[in-house]
């Protein structure tokens, strides 16, 4: 059925339910995961929220935000590992839902697997929804978890 899975994680609480769901499905399936997850790039607008910095303070922002975003994912990877599952990592950068979709299609993914935050209302409006961008624009198969 599924033989290449790409996994979405932020390391948190909500995303570990996909995680796990994911290399459970990975191991009954027999499948090779690919874990995926964003690197934030410094916001460069006021409106973006930046705070004027020096390109050196911004580089070594940026860099933080990537040694955390590959520790994220070399942890699910490590767990798929001890299940026997192969498990390849893999960073993002820009915008989410399109480096989700990006990267499924690079890695020739059957099946992306990842948790929605379940915002309603005017945190929706607000936060938008990288899950709901997935499911919108995605032609790959989409298994939202909550």
């Amino acid at each position: 059925m599924y033989k290449r899975i790409l996994i979405t994680t932020d390391g948190s609480d909500l995303s570990q339910k996909a995680v796990d769901a994911g290399i459970d499905l990975a191991a009954d399936l027999d499948a090779q995961l690919f874990v995926f997850t964003a690197v934030p790039s410094y916001p460069s607008m006021y409106f973006e929220g930046a705070v004027v910095l020096t390109p050196a303070e911004t580089a070594r922002i940026e860099k933080s935000w990537h040694a955390h975003a590959q520790s994220v994912v070399d942890e699910v990877q490590k767990t798929a590992h001890s299940r026997d599952v192969k498990a390849t990592t893999v960073l993002g950068h820009g915008a989410i839902a399109q480096g989700i979709i990006m990267a499924a299609k690079k890695h020739n993914c059957d099946l992306i697997v990842m948790a929605s935050h379940g915002r309603k209302g005017m945190g929706r409006l607000l936060m938008g929804s990288e899950t709901l961008d997935v499911l919108t624009h995605s032609h790959i198969p989409v298994l939202i978890l909550r």
